[in-house]
């Protein structure tokens, strides 16, 4: 496929002026073409204008009509193959198995998100019958169900360049739920971006959907997608990436003479509790599996586990010690962007300089080609974490923290302290679980995933997937930005109140043409 650098805009591209900008290969540090030119003021408009003029006769589909698009484009993905196996690795340096794994988790999105709207539950339709012989008043006759919202905004990730990006989960989600959707393409991976946008345009007009449903805007710096944000025709926005972006976003939505939800998933330290009975019995596979999760994906994972928090009853010595030896036998490797590994060399040096803290392995700076980093590990008191609040901050890269409390009682007081995290794991025995149920209870609170016995990093993309949290781990703790029930970020609820069967939705019909589950007068009713 030929890559041209110019946005997508409906079924037409943008212009080849603007800013300009290039992928880079963060192996080598070196330029990839095409240049790529920013979205102006104008082609950002147009965009919207026509995502607003499809918004209703997309939002009009069947859930069995949009589900034969949304499987068009999972097949529109895979169709591309080697060629953008190739121009992944090349932008992001990740190893061929992680990009197939990921391009077929991609695809596999839509059509989790196909089979739930073709059967068509998923809109909660509720019924209350009418009751017009009650006193002293009549009962009106209720009926409601999710609608979408109109446009949607979706920024693409750093991280996760197809699963979270152009034709990822919230693009998925937005669409399946009925809204049309204009992404802005992650700078740092244009020519994916691209490659992705041309596959959703295949999907539009193989299946006959309208033009504005999808477009794709590139640009450099913020003003693209503070435009974005701010545009009043748009009702939502999704995005992942960094606390600082997402909040600076979240705050515009929020400002907005018409605000609008904002979700987002921006930071997490995901950390790691090890009781008394696991670290016995297993310490030294532990230690292992510590290791791989703190540098899969040269710890760019928004699930790696920043921190470790290890049992004050029990001798952790051996099993911090060796995985000091793993940590700095682990080798060095390219981040995704200049920037971010930039961005990692500051929060490792900022944290170096906390009084209290223990380097255990490595230092963070490497030297070599490439955009390469190197994994660190650090050890601090119970009492020094908690005297020093920014070592709660994310520290996005291959480190964590060690942190050991003097008892059952600073252990706890280290959970309370946490911020909102996407995930929390806790490695015990039966016994360790029993004796420590206020520890998980504190946890459950803090999170939107309790890991047991395992490691946090890796998503499964399921129907009871929960990939959020209380904020800063997400802008709203009630959601999920990963799994079917993000789909629900994307509707609202509508009532029809005495409204004849002639204009009611198939979903709220008397008759239940579509069979689906309803909660008819507070009984729910499934049909066989």
């Amino acid at each position: 496929m030929e890559l041209l650098g110019t946005s997508l805009i409906g079924g037409g591209r943008g212009a080849s002026e603007g800013g300009e900008m290039t992928a880079m290969n963060p192996a080598t540090g070196k330029a990839l073409g095409p240049s790529y030119f920013t979205a102006s003021k104008a082609e950002i408009d147009k965009a919207v204008a026509l995502a607003k003029a499809a918004a209703v006769p997309y939002g009009r589909l069947s859930g069995k009509e949009r589900a034969v698009f949304l499987r068009a484009i999972g097949e529109e993905i895979e169709a591309l193959g080697d060629g953008l196996m190739e121009r992944v690795m090349a932008e992001t340096a990740l190893p061929e198995p992680r990009v197939r794994a990921e391009a077929a988790r991609t695809a596999g999105q839509m059509r989790l998100f196909a089979e739930m709207i073709e059967e068509g539950s998923w809109v909660r339709a509720r019924i209350d019958h009418g009751d017009a012989s009650r006193e002293p008043l009549p009962k009106p006759d209720m009926r409601s169900m999710l609608r979408p919202l109109g446009p949607v905004v979706v920024f693409g990730a750093s991280n996760f360049p197809l699963a979270l990006s152009t034709a990822g989960g919230d693009t998925a989600s937005a669409l399946a739920a009925g809204n049309p959707v204009i992404v802005k393409a992650h700078p740092a991976h244009p020519g994916t971006a691209e490659m992705m946008g041309h596959a959703v345009r295949a999907a539009v007009e193989k299946c006959g959907i309208p033009d504005g449903v999808f477009s794709l805007l590139f640009g450099l710096g913020n003003h693209l997608g503070e435009l974005l944000v701010q545009h009043p025709d748009v009702k939502a926005v999704g995005f992942t990436g960094s606390l600082k972006g997402g909040r600076a976003l979240m705050d515009l939505a929020a400002a907005r003479p018409e605000p609008i939800p904002f979700f987002a998933e921006m930071g997490s330290i995901n950390p790691v509790f090890i009781l008394p009975g696991a670290l016995a019995e297993r310490g030294e596979a532990i230690a292992a599996g510590l290791q791989g999760a703190v540098n899969l994906g040269v710890g760019q994972f928004c699930t790696n586990p920043g921190m470790v928090v290890l049992d004050a009853e029990s001798d952790g010595s051996e099993m911090v010690e060796r995985l000091a030896r793993l940590m700095a036998d682990s080798p060095t490797a390219a981040m995704l962007t200049e920037g971010i590994r930039e961005a990692y060399r500051a929060g490792v040096a900022s944290v170096r300089g906390t009084e209290g803290i223990r380097v255990l392995a490595g230092s963070g700076g490497a030297d070599g080609e490439g955009f390469v980093a190197e994994p660190v590990l650090f050890e601090i008191s119970g009492e020094g974490f908690l005297a020093n609040p920014d070592l709660r901050n994310e520290v996005f890269g291959p480190s964590t923290i060690v942190v050991k409390p003097s008892g059952k009682e600073e252990a706890l007081a280290i959970a309370r302290s946490m911020e909102g995290n996407l995930t929390a794991t806790v490695h015990g025995t039966e016994a360790d679980f029993a004796a420590n149920g206020e520890l998980l209870e504190v946890l459950a609170g803090k999170v939107g995933r309790l890991v047991f016995n395992g490691y946090p990093v890796g998503v499964e993309a399921g129907h009871a997937t929960v990939h959020g949290g209380p904020y800063p781990a997400s802008a709203d703790g009630q959601s999920t930005s990963i799994g079917s029930m993000s789909i629900f970020r994307f509707a609202r609820p509508v009532a029809w109140q005495d409204a004849p069967e002639s204009v009611l939705p198939d979903e709220l019909k008397e008759a239940n043409p579509l069979g689906i589950s309803r909660i008819v007068d507070g009984k729910l009713e499934v049909e066989s």
